[in-house]
């Protein structure tokens, strides 16, 4: 069974993509605490990579901005991406790799990570998800700052921070597979 939520952005068209880069994880391989400074280096090793498809003009200084620009939006959303991913496998046990593919379009970049999740997190991903689909994404985002410096807990605020600070754009989908996980990707468009 599949189920989808938000607008799917093809990342498969020949004519679209410039460049695709897949990178998978084990998530049982480290415990969970060592993998977030894999997954910092992992989330700048494509920012870098990206970079090099805007290069810097000397006699153009906005390409030095669009560069550092496009850099940490690469870095920020792929490091979110990948902390989640590590978070939410970590119940289901190394059966199901992570993966985060990064597609560059020649007017936007895809992000599509996927990841296994128990039946009880992928329920509370989908309470997030219509949450995301009902509201303000700047009411969801204050809110959820107000919530994390009471209890100093921030789920969802990086997806958030995605779209408020970076005009991305977010969907999903799940698929339930027979040993009762659910892998779920999550695709993040960032238009450039």
């Amino acid at each position: 069974m599949s189920e989808t939520f938000g607008t799917f952005h093809p990342g498969d068209e020949e004519s679209a993509v410039q460049e695709n880069l897949l990178l998978s994880f084990s998530p049982s391989l480290l415990p969970l605490q060592q993998r977030w400074r894999n997954n910092g280096l992992s989330a700048d090793f494509l920012a870098d990579y990206v970079t090099t498809f805007f290069p810097k003009d000397e006699a153009d200084p906005a390409s030095a901005a669009r560069q550092s620009t496009v850099k940490g939006a690469v870095s920020y959303i792929a490091n979110e991406l990948l902390e989640n991913a590590m978070k939410y496998s970590e119940s289901v046990g190394d059966v199901h790799p992570i993966t985060i593919r990064l597609v560059l379009q020649t007017d936007r970049i895809l992000f599509e990570e996927t990841n296994a999740a128990s039946p009880p997190a992928a329920a509370s991903y989908r309470r997030f998800i219509d949450e995301v689909q009902t509201n303000d994404p700047s009411d969801i985002y204050f809110r959820k700052v107000e919530a994390m410096a009471e209890s100093g807990h921030e789920s969802g605020l990086g997806l958030i921070t995605m779209v408020v600070d970076y005009s991305a754009s977010l969907a999903w989908r799940f698929e339930t597979l027979a040993d009762g996980c659910e892998v779920v990707t999550t695709q993040v468009c960032l238009e450039i």
